[in-house]
């Protein structure tokens, strides 16, 4: 019987991460007694690992197109393995690495290198003068110029004070050509030298092609001009772009055109046509999107309101420059009533003063009704029945009367319940109908109430829609 074979002793192959570093490590850590086992197999691990980094840091390296790993590479490989990068080494200052002195009595001990560090003295660095670090490069937005004005900020240079600009003005160029040098500004102008600079500069801006085109535009419009004309320079306005510069002259020529038409006594039929094209001109500069009508809104108002309020207009145009001017008031709100919230409000507010005054006339409360008819159903129930201007109106009207002013109000009733397609009378002596009767003449007044009595669905909505929303 063969004695059984010793089995070989087995030998660990170290590679580039020598055990003793292991152990090293160990023994900073407090474990003094690691077996050569252990220690060979951990650095074997160890060095698995850093290649494991290398090789993805060397892809990073080759997708920038370079032939040195940086840092950054490592950090990045660090990333993708999911393990936290070393901080405090920068890429665009590498750490500088020096080689130790041999040591005597570890002859057999290789190279060695370590980071040379500089020392700092903090007592030095504490009495030194602290620096300001300037801001880094940045860049922001501003407006150079908003409609051709140039706006009074930081950014913008100076405006020049009207009295500096008139001795410029006057002063002659010199003799080689060149005027003199603008002297700088030293405070800003007033409101009133402003607006006049801004006018200044809208003057300039427009070209000659422009001001001849605004000049066959109006004169295009007004009567007593061919209607094909007024039709072409009607969709022109709607349509065409790059008429944004001439949009100050021509709201201006349509307030100076309203205020000309609106003038005391003045009821020939030629002033109702022109105030037709001119509601037409209003409506044709909303309906076109190139236009940032915007910052002028508060100069198209006015001349809608006259329009729309006026107590005396050509009795032949008066239905229909009201209902055209609460149609150009609808749509303006309908399209600019989210960027300025406030402007339905003040337009509601100047609507009832126009309807509950005791001064005003019949015409202008007509047209304040008809301004609420083109706003909406709340405006009407707001302004007709909580505001009281149905009763107002009613109490001036005579038993039997008819007219635009009563047509008015019976279309601001239809728009809050539209009337019955079979009609059928209210019975004075049925208790439902009785109450009914009197909750008309409570919402309505006596004057209107009566005019319901012929359509009981009619009268049940209204009265159903202002309970609903009230």
């Amino acid at each position: 019987m063969s004695k059984p074979k010793a089995k070989a002793a087995q030998t660990h192959q170290t590679g580039i991460y020598k055990s003793d570093s292991v152990r090293d490590v160990a023994e900073s850590l407090g474990i003094a007694n690691l077996s050569e086992t252990v220690a060979s197999s951990l650095a074997s691990d160890v060095e698995y690992r850093i290649h494991q980094v290398i090789e993805e840091a060397s892809r990073f390296m080759r997708h920038a197109r370079r032939t040195t790993i940086t840092t950054l590479d490592i950090d990045q490989a660090l990333r993708v393995l999911n393990i936290e990068p070393l901080y405090g080494h920068n890429p665009d200052n590498p750490p500088v690495f020096r080689r130790a002195l041999p040591f005597p009595n570890a002859a057999n001990v290789g190279p060695v290198y370590f980071v040379d560090d500089e020392e700092i003295d903090f007592d030095r660095v504490l009495r030194e003068e602290k620096i300001t670090l300037p801001k880094g490069v940045s860049w922001t937005a501003h407006w150079l110029a908003v409609e051709g004005v140039q706006p009074l900020i930081p950014e913008n240079p100076p405006a020049i004070p009207k009295d500096v600009a008139q001795e410029i003005t006057k002063s002659p160029p010199q003799a080689n050509g060149a005027f003199p040098l603008t002297p700088p500004s030293e405070s800003r102008s007033t409101v009133k030298k402003q607006q006049q600079q801004q006018q200044q500069l809208v003057k300039q801006v427009l070209s000659r092609e422009l001001q001849l085109y605004y000049t066959r535009l109006t004169a295009s419009l007004l009567p007593p001009t061919d209607s094909t004309k007024r039709t072409a320079a009607l969709a022109s306005l709607r349509n065409d772009a790059g008429l944004q510069a001439l949009l100050p002259y021509l709201i201006r020529w349509l307030g100076e055109g309203v205020v000309t038409a609106l003038k005391e006594g003045a009821q020939t039929e030629a002033d109702g046509r022109s105030l037709e094209v001119l509601l037409d001109v209003v409506s044709a500069i909303l309906e076109n999107n190139t236009l940032f009508i915007e910052p002028y809104l508060h100069q198209l108002l006015p001349a809608i309101l006259s329009t729309l309020l006026h107590s005396t207009l050509p009795p032949s145009h008066a239905t229909h420059l009201r209902t055209s001017a609460a149609q150009t008031l609808s749509r303006l709100l309908t399209q600019h009533s989210t960027t300025y919230p406030s402007l339905s409000p003040r337009i509601m507010k100047t609507l009832l003063v126009a309807l509950i005054s005791s001064d005003k006339s019949k015409g202008t409360r007509e047209g304040a009704i008809r301004g609420l008819v083109g706003i909406g159903k709340e405006a009407v129930r707001k302004g007709l029945v909580e505001g009281g201007g149905v009763k107002v109106v009613g109490s001036e009207c005579a038993l039997g009367e008819t007219g635009p002013l009563v047509d008015s109000v019976m279309t601001a009733l239809h728009v809050l319940h539209a009337a019955s397609d079979m009609p059928e009378s209210l019975d004075a002596t049925d208790d439902g109908d009785t109450v009914t009767m009197r909750q008309l003449q409570d919402v309505l007044g006596n004057f209107f109430a009566e005019k319901l009595y012929g359509d009981k669905g009619w009268a049940l909505g209204i009265l159903s829609s202002i309970k609903q929303q009230s």
